[in-house]
């Protein structure tokens, strides 16, 4: 976690120094605002991993001498072949339509949403792909 936390660090670093850059010459609030809340996220997800990093055993990415066989080798399981991201990706821009158009497609885009992301969790519940 020492990599991803210097990325995080040297994030807020540059984005600090566009904050001040830019309040320097721009002095429009919603930049600024902008630039300030995006440095302070930086710096907080830096300091957590960065804290969590010195809590925690050292992975193999983070020692100098880590071996690529050392890591983990499950990562985690990614279907190759769902469907359900698309689907819920359409519901969501639905549900946005619905805050330009009318409250009845925001309905509609929040009901889809619900769906939409039930189908998604228990795809692997039921039907051919069952576990």
């Amino acid at each position: 976690m020492k990599i991803e936390s210097r990325f995080f660090i040297w994030g807020f670093i540059f984005y600090g120094l566009c904050f001040l850059i830019y309040w320097y010459f721009a002095r429009d609030i919603v930049g600024i605002m902008l630039f300030l809340f995006t440095s302070s996220l930086a710096i907080l997800a830096g300091w957590y991993l960065w804290f969590s990093s010195k809590a925690l055993y050292p992975r193999p990415e983070d020692r100098p001498d880590g071996e690529i066989d050392e890591a983990d080798p499950e990562y985690g399981f990614f279907s190759p072949h769902s469907w359900w991201p698309l689907a819920t990706g359409f519901a969501a821009f639905t549900f946005a339509l619905g805050f330009i158009f009318a409250a009845w497609m925001f309905a509609l885009g929040a009901v889809m949403i619900a769906m939409c992301t039930a189908g998604w969790v228990f795809e692997y519940y039921t039907g051919d792909h069952a576990q």
